[in-house]
């Protein structure tokens, strides 16, 4: 049993003894249920894509019903998009008060998605700790995420659904829930995005790779040469590897060689599982990572995985000025990479078994500020997958406009879904029990509904 889950069972057998009855044949059955729980005979992966920089949700879903872009228009003024241009999304089930909703213009592929049920829309999600109304938030009268509208600290709390301590994110508290289902528990959890603290657990800790894997010591490869010498080579590498009676020194070897054991298992499992025939765009960063997930999917036998999560990034959404124009490319490489991403699970025939899902810094102001938006709050986000319950849209709908019910000042939108929703029900589909959903979302007590229904129940 892995730590979080170890910590979850004598939390749970505490509130037996206090009751009384903690009885030898109580505890074997907790023991059977946990057990049963945290084992998993299929695969299933969760992909978080961030959009780095706070990405404009209201450039990304526009309104398209002629009342609501009307005020779209005036409030957005040059920064709006002309609405013949927009992408109409017809749901399964109709909106409040009459609301239609269209994609940006560039994300063509992703609205086919949606109409073939395979991507979902999420609106206003956001940083929340408890529901809390416009009243509430302007009297202080309830608790609130700290440093609201600031990338570092808002991004941290995305990413860990905490607003105070940074040390875990609930990726990563997913990943210690599922480590004893892998049988090479470092590759459990894979970022392409350097250090992430989405994927950073009580136990786990990411793997961080590029877009061709884990990136090689040279000295460390066979018959690696060091000055034209093999002899010269091999000893930096027992000096880099081997144990040391400094502590310091000792975990600094330990590290490396996990490292370079790491980078030849997977440099033979995605030499072994071969090119992918879904071709992936250049020139597109977020492609070439969704690219190397892809092949690490299908090598995923090699490294005898059960379940993965997967973190990976694009900047370049902190649109203050020129957002017409930086925007519009950011929702082309979008579109394009998660699109093929799609399209490369269904030629593995995994796409009921990976949910991709989007998240970032904040959303931004729904006013202009002449050539851009500001930093906003609550934001839209796409869930794309087989077991998305797709074409429609989750959370409740805003209203649209300034001075609203949701509207914190300059169109910065008061969330009406939390990340901790958002992140529980990802964490349920992906088979985290009910009674652990806490340990992944830690304010979703504060919630009444824990289950957004994006996902088809297993």
């Amino acid at each position: 049993m892995s730590e979080l889950s170890r910590r979850a069972f004598l939390k749970r057998l505490g509130y037996l003894t206090a009751a009384g009855v903690a009885n030898p044949v109580t505890i074997n059955l907790m023991g059977m249920a946990e057990a049963a729980a945290q084992t998993a005979t299929d695969y299933k992966a969760l992909v978080c894509v961030f959009f780095d920089g706070g990405n404009d949700q209201a450039n990304t879903l526009i309104p398209i019903d002629s009342k609501n872009y009307r005020t779209y228009k005036d409030v957005r003024q040059s920064i709006a998009i002309d609405q013949s241009k927009v992408l109409p999304l017809i749901p399964s089930s109709s909106l409040a008060n009459g609301l239609k909703w269209g994609f940006h213009p560039n994300l063509e592929r992703l609205n086919s998605l949606f109409h073939l049920k395979k991507l979902a829309v999420l609106q206003n999600v956001g940083t929340l700790i408890q529901p809390t109304s416009l009243d509430e938030f302007n009297k202080k009268t309830v608790p609130l995420p700290n440093m609201l509208f600031s990338h570092s600290t808002q991004t941290k709390i995305w990413q860990s659904t905490s607003s105070a301590a940074f040390k875990e994110g609930w990726g990563g508290k997913i990943g210690d829930l599922i480590l004893n289902q892998n049988s090479q528990a470092m590759f459990s959890c894979v970022s392409t995005a350097n250090n992430s603290l989405f994927l950073t657990g009580h136990k786990t800790v990411p793997l961080n790779i590029v877009s061709d894997g884990i990136i090689p010591i040279p000295s460390a490869q066979e018959n690696a040469r060091l000055y034209g010498s093999k002899e010269c080579a091999q000893a930096l590498k027992e000096l880099i590897t081997s144990s040391r009676d400094n502590i310091m020194e000792n975990h600094i070897n330990e590290v490396t060689l996990r490292s370079i054991d790491a980078e030849s298992t997977m440099s033979s499992a995605l030499k072994s599982a071969g090119e992918l025939k879904t071709q992936f765009s250049a020139n597109n960063s977020l492609a070439e990572q969704l690219e190397v997930v892809a092949k690490l999917i299908k090598s995923r036998g090699h490294f005898g995985i059960k379940r993965q999560v997967f973190f990976v990034s694009l900047d370049g959404f902190d649109t203050h000025s020129s957002l017409l124009s930086r925007h519009g490319k950011q929702m082309s490489l979008v579109d394009d990479a998660l699109a093929s991403f799609y399209e490369a699970t269904e030629e593995l025939n995994m796409t009921d078994s990976v949910t991709t899902f989007t998240a970032s810094d904040f959303g931004r102001t729904f006013s202009s500020n002449g050539d851009g938006s500001d930093h906003g709050w609550g934001s839209h986000h796409m869930i794309m997958g087989g077991a998305v319950n797709g074409r429609d849209f989750y959370g409740k709908s805003p209203e649209i406009g300034l001075n609203t019910a949701e509207d914190t000042g300059q169109g910065r939108m008061l969330p009406t879904t939390s990340i901790d929703q958002y992140s529980a029900t990802l964490a349920k589909w992906f088979g985290v029990p009910n009674s652990d959903l806490s340990l992944i979302a830690p304010n979703i007590r504060n919630f009444n509904n824990q289950d957004l229904g994006f996902m088809r129940s297993q």
